[in-house]
């Protein structure tokens, strides 16, 4: 049996209403595409996957007794933060390193690493949303990335970077809670968060749900230990940002 290209966590506990993603999870490749031609140096790198997102990931779902998505397979054999029609959906140029299994992935093997891959991870979130919100509940969506320290020969300063596009109900108080707890934090930094039906804008903004993007810098949670520790303090963090949502949903309720 062909596994699924998504792990999920699935608490024993009632549903606490927060859904967690990490797009980038994992530097693995299913059987038949090989290393995409890459050296496992390579495959070890950015490019690959999303260094230490996922141990935050499942590290938050066991905190907040949450629901939680993991890619299983690389972003370079289909990125599940694209588009189906993004151009870098499948790339065959990454941070200046060319991927040889990539070079020959025309539109017909596309097509069918998103029926393979990519639309069941939608799929499936998608179905979780709903399934939540006919209990009543409307589900609040956190997505995990990280970011190399350097790009391009430039240090990057920031720590976390909170994306969002037009929704900043849970962005803004984040991004206050971060810098009071000293993190230096970048507003839509070291990315821009408004990218066209990428995971939050399909599933959160085009669904009216309250979601962010968090990146965190890979340097502060590229060891197992580090990135607990970091989760510990992210944890208490977010869920201040969350109250302070709901405070600020109860005081516009309240003055309407």
């Amino acid at each position: 049996m062909t596994a699924t290209p998504f792990f999920t966590i699935r608490p024993a506990q009632a549903h606490s209403g927060l859904i967690f993603l990490c797009d980038h999870a994992s530097n693995d490749l299913p059987e038949g595409y090989g290393s995409l031609g890459l050296s496992p140096q390579l495959l070890a790198t950015h490019i690959a996957y999303d260094i230490g997102a996922a141990q935050i990931v499942r590290a938050l779902a066991a905190r907040f007794t949450a629901v939680a998505f993991l890619a299983r397979w690389s972003r370079l054999l289909i990125d599940l933060n694209r588009g189906e029609d993004d151009p870098t959906l499948v790339m065959q140029l990454s941070d200046g390193s060319i991927i040889p299994g990539n070079r020959a992935a025309g539109p017909g093997e596309i097509a069918r690493r998103i029926a393979a891959f990519h639309a069941p991870y939608h799929a499936a979130i998608a179905k979780e949303i709903a399934d939540v919100r006919k209990t009543g509940i409307l589900p609040v969506l956190i997505s995990i990335h990280s970011f190399t320290p350097v790009f391009k020969g430039q240090t990057r300063p920031w720590e976390f970077g909170i994306l969002w596009d037009r929704d900043g109900r849970l962005a803004q108080p984040l991004i206050v809670r971060l810098s009071e707890a000293g993190f230096t934090t970048g507003d839509n930094e070291p990315y821009n968060g408004a990218l066209e039906n990428d995971t939050l804008n399909r599933h959160g903004t085009q669904q009216g749900l309250a979601h962010v993007l968090i990146e965190i810098r890979q340097d502060l949670i590229g060891a197992p230990e580090a990135a607990e520790a970091l989760a510990g303090r992210l944890a208490l963090i977010l869920a201040q940002a969350l109250a302070d949502m709901a405070a600020g949903a109860q005081d516009q309720t309240t003055h309407n």
